[in-house]
Order: C-alpha cells, then sequence, then structure tokens
C-alpha cells in the first residue's frame, strides 16, 4: 500500500523517519515530503513559527504536489499533527484515497465535504490540548455525515504528539499501542 506520511509542525523529525520505517516493515510503500525545505524544530513556538512563516495555504500547496505524482495509486493519506490536517484535506479531495490515518490532529471539515465510506482512524491524546473533546465529537459527526468510516482512538495520560521519544509528550505505551492498532487498519484497507 503507498502512504504518504506528513509531518508535524516540528518539520520532517527523526520520530517521522522511525514511523515511516515502522510503516515499511509492515510492507507499505511509504513516501515523506519535507514541507520545511529542511528546517525543524525542537520546540513547538518554533515549529509555530516555522508553520507561520511558510502559511497554511502554502503548506498545503506543498502537500498537493508532493501527492500529485502519486495519487492515480490510490493513496493512503497519513500525518501528525498539522501533518494530520494537511492529510485530511488531501484524502477528502481525492476520490481514489483508499484511507486516512491521523495521528494527534485533524482539521475543520467544509459543510459541502464527501466521500463514499473512506476509512478514517484518528489516534489522539486523552486530554489533549488542540483537540478538545467537543471539538473531536462535533469532528466525529461532521466526518460521518460526509460519509466517511471513522475510529476515534484516545490514549489516556499521553502528551499531544505522544509518539515522539524525542518530546516531553513521549508515552512508550500509547506509542507502540497506536501502532498496534493503526497497522492493524491498514492491513484492512
Amino acid at each position: 500500500m503507498d502512504i504518504l506520511l506528513l509531518h508535524s509542525a516540528y518539520g520532517l523529525r527523526p520520530a517521522v523517519h522511525s514511523a515511516a520505517d515502522r510503516l515499511r516493515a509492515a510492507g507499505h510503500q511509504v513516501h515523506v515530503p519535507d514541507l520545511y525545505g529542511g528546517q525543524t524544530a525542537d520546540t513547538l513556538e518554533r515549529g509555530l513559527e516555522l508553520r507561520d512563516g511558510i502559511g497554511n495555504e502554502e503548506l498545503l500547496t506543498r502537500a498537493i504536489k508532493a501527492a500529485a505524482p502519486l495519487s492515480d495509486r490510490g493513496l493512503v493519506y497519513a500525518g501528525f499533527s498539522l501533518g494530520g490536517a494537511l492529510a485530511q484535506n488531501l484524502a477528502l479531495g481525492d476520490e481514489k484515497a483508499r484511507g486516512l490515518l491521523l495521528l494527534h490532529g485533524t482539521s475543520d471539515l467544509k459543510d459541502d465535504a464527501s466521500v463514499d465510506d473512506l476509512p478514517v482512524q484518528l489516534h489522539v491524546a486523552d486530554p489533549d490540548p488542540f483537540e478538545s473533546h467537543d471539538w473531536l465529537n462535533a469532528w466525529y459527526l461532521r466526518m460521518r455525515r460526509a460519509g466517511a468510516d471513522v475510529e476515534v482512538f484516545r490514549h489516556p495520560g499521553a502528551g499531544h504528539l505522544y509518539t515522539d521519544p524525542e518530546l516531553p509528550d513521549w508515552d512508550e505505551r500509547a506509542t507502540e499501542e497506536t501502532w498496534s492498532v493503526a497497522l492493524g487498519f491498514l492491513d484492512s484497507l
């Protein structure tokens, strides 16, 4: 399966490469574009500065350009936090999308969003400072109305980007649970 894996606001850090390696070891073709042009951040504040300096529209344009040569294969879109938001936008706009794997992040939906039983799996910390319960409940209902087949997994006690061992949010147990469930999801597509 071809997977487009998009990094978080921290940029293309070692944790993203490790995730791609984990997916490759499970037999998937993984494409990991660098939407920040080689820049990475060690702090959330710096990551948000990088994101804001590039701009959300430009980041989406870069993600679209990365997906374009691969989209005829029926991609699974995946991403971490900001990358998850971008992946969601790409998947909802690609009628050939085979699935959507969101790690730590979602995006708002347009009222006219529509997909045909798109398999979606979301993994988030519980609680998550960027993905409140109210937001996630509303997001889930909007995704279902759009036609997505959605599963949400909340990981109690984990920090927002709990799959990155170089960040204070890291939670080994939640990371292993996430990857176990996510790999099963990908195998089902």
